[in-house]
């Protein structure tokens, strides 16, 4: 049975690794392109909504009231400009039209300061109204807004300042890099590794059944005295390592580019996992790549083609991606055991559990089980599709 099992096995790592341009495609590409993709999207989300130090929007005022315009000069932070009514409506056409010297129009009622000393809210009468008008697809015209809404909330907060939020000098928010980095990746890489695995499975399964039900070689190693269950069990581990190189290849590019498309978030690194967590992880990878090699397997078998195969396996993956998704949705994350009998919610689950630095041994030890041992059956399933001619030599 080993002598066997082995055979196939290296029959399949030599139709592999002996194709430079598939070992090229499959294991060294995935990680370095989505390395390079998610960092370089990563620099044009920062730099299309990061603005320099030194940056003074164009602000154009009409009735600059005399707060607004001592607030700005003491902090240097805009450039404002008094204009009048009949100035207005070119400068919006400017803001609109996204123009590089006009970020914003603050329109200020007259009287503003006297206005706002006198009001009261229980008199029944209208506040006074600033009109902040400003193009939202423009960035520098954003932060403009930003700035002004800013520096009229300070006004606000100085007139009638009954309490403070937060005004010490300490630190408020508890959660640290560590919480930080775990609710990310627990949302993000559960579904991402998934589709990596699944990808993975899918450029090397149905070309090592399909392709060869295609080309006729499969009958070769039927006419063998091999065990059929061997040499199903044989295809399913070969199969099942080399997936398990290319996911890791997308797995370990998506970990070093994640900080850079999170906008480059220094707390934000893999070194908060221990050992046991990645040694878990790894176990959920294996038992999880087992089970969608032995699917792929089934389906490929049964297609008489690999584009047929491809066909059939596809909208299997986007079932597996939605799956995926759950681990970002709090109220489809379940802890009770009986639902990690599902497969590949189990594992998606369980990734979720363990990125988040709060795992259940229980279902981790109950979902490595239940995919072994679906991936049993999938062995089983195999073997029995590779005794018969039926299945097998269709035409």
């Amino acid at each position: 049975m080993k002598n066997n099992i082995v055979a196939v096995m290296k029959k399949e790592f030599t139709r592999f690794f002996s194709d430079k341009r598939m070992v090229l495609t499959t294991i060294l590409l995935p990680g370095l392109m989505i390395y390079f993709l998610y960092s370089f999207m990563g620099s044009g989300f920062s730099s299309q909504f990061e603005q320099t130090e030194d940056f003074k929007p164009k602000v154009y005022v009409e009735n600059l009231p005399e707060s607004v315009k001592t607030i700005v000069e003491q902090e240097n932070i805009m450039e404002l400009t008094e204009v009048s009514d009949k100035e207005t409506a070119d400068i919006l056409e400017n803001i609109k039209n996204g123009e590089e010297d006009y970020n914003l129009l603050a329109v200020f009622p007259e009287g503003f300061d006297e206005k706002i000393a006198a009001y009261d809210a229980q008199s029944g009468e209208k506040a006074p109204n600033v009109e902040l008008y400003y193009n939202s697809t423009e960035t520098d015209s954003s932060s403009a807004y930003s700035m002004m809404a800013s520096v009229l909330d300070a006004i606000e907060s100085s007139m009638a300042n009954k309490f403070d939020i937060n005004a010490g000098d300490g630190s408020y928010d508890l959660a640290s890099d560590e919480d930080m980095t775990a609710m990310m990746f627990s949302m993000m890489l559960p579904m991402l590794l998934i589709l990596f695995l699944f990808s993975g499975c899918m450029a090397v399964a149905p070309e090592s059944i399909a392709g060869e039900k295609e080309r006729g070689t499969i009958a070769t190693l039927l006419v063998t005295p091999m065990k059929r269950s061997h040499l199903a069990f044989g295809k399913i581990l070969s199969l099942s390592v080399i997936a398990i190189l290319s996911g890791c290849s997308s797995f370990l590019g998506t970990m070093l580019s994640l900080p850079k498309l999170m906008g480059g978030s220094e707390g934000m690194n893999a070194s908060v996992y221990s050992l046991q967590d990645y040694v878990l992880l790894f176990l959920i990878i294996i038992s999880t790549v087992m089970v969608i090699i032995s699917i792929i397997s089934i389906v490929s078998a049964f297609a008489k083609s690999v584009k047929e195969a491809t066909g059939w396996i596809t909208p299997i993956m986007l079932i597996s991606m939605l799956v995926g998704i759950t681990s970002m949705i709090d109220s489809l994350c379940k802890t009770e055991p009986v639902f990690y009998l599902i497969p590949i919610y189990n594992s998606v689950q369980c990734m979720n559990g363990i990125f988040a630095l709060n795992m259940n041994t229980t279902n981790i030890i109950v979902t490595v089980i239940a995919n072994f041992c679906y991936a049993g059956l999938g062995v089983f399933a195999l073997t029995k599709m590779f005794n018969s001619e039926k299945v097998m030599f269709a035409k």
